[in-house]
């Protein structure tokens, strides 16, 4: 016998007869927010701006007819000269743009390309406003995984409707199948001296627009 076949041998023993059953998952832990934390809807969107920030990233709310003239305004004040965009992303979202050159995903732009824009503009999933995170899985107005990780900049549009409160909540919305990427603040590590560094992985900065609707309101 190889030592292959031993050790699955020792595992199908170690699982004995119940192998290949899944036994229940304990569902113990608090799948919405408290009533005391958030006791609305504008509760909700008040946790996730604050936790945003607490993540390091810029946030503003917006109305509907507003959004045009504030992803303008993000990329104005990052002094963009050149975006990438998910080619299926709404149009009113860059109606206002002047003087910032958008260029679509379509045919799929190289590595190098991306490396030249200034910034990236996506929707998003669903976002959760107990970590501040907002997630991506590659569906309409969120393009593919790269979009998000070369560019320096992102700007992310979320409507109030996709915030959630908690993580189980996001992830009933979300297909397990779908390329998920989970964003909380700009991407950052810590070095061996624990000394925080910003933009490794990922864009340095993350603005995100929350689009209100009239379900924030209590």
């Amino acid at each position: 016998m190889t030592a292959r076949k031993e050790m699955l041998r020792r595992v199908r023993d170690a699982l004995g007869g119940s192998r290949g059953t899944h036994p229940p998952v304990p569902r113990g832990y608090a799948r919405r927010l408290p009533a005391a934390e958030a006791e609305t809807r504008a509760d909700v969107l008040a946790l996730f701006t604050e936790r945003v920030a607490d993540n390091r990233a810029a946030v503003r709310h917006v109305g509907t007819d507003e959004v045009g003239t504030a992803v303008a305004a993000a990329l104005w004040g990052r002094e963009a000269k050149q975006i990438v965009v998910p080619a299926d992303l709404p149009f009113g979202w860059l109606a206002e743009l002047d003087g910032v050159r958008a260029l679509a995903d379509t045919p799929v732009l190289d590595i190098d390309a991306l490396a030249e824009v200034d910034a990236v503009v996506t929707g998003c999933a669903v976002a959760i406003a107990q970590t501040g995170t907002v997630v991506l899985d590659g569906g309409r107005a969120q393009g593919r995984r790269a979009l998000t990780l070369v560019p320096g900049f992102h700007l992310c549009v979320v409507r109030a409707d996709q915030i959630v409160g908690t993580v189980p909540e996001a992830v009933t919305r979300l297909d397990p199948a779908r390329p998920l990427t989970w964003i909380s603040g700009p991407s950052a590590t810590h070095g061996i001296e624990a000394a925080r560094v910003e933009g490794v992985h990922g864009p340095l900065h993350l603005e995100i627009l929350v689009v209100e609707d009239e379900s924030a309101t209590p």
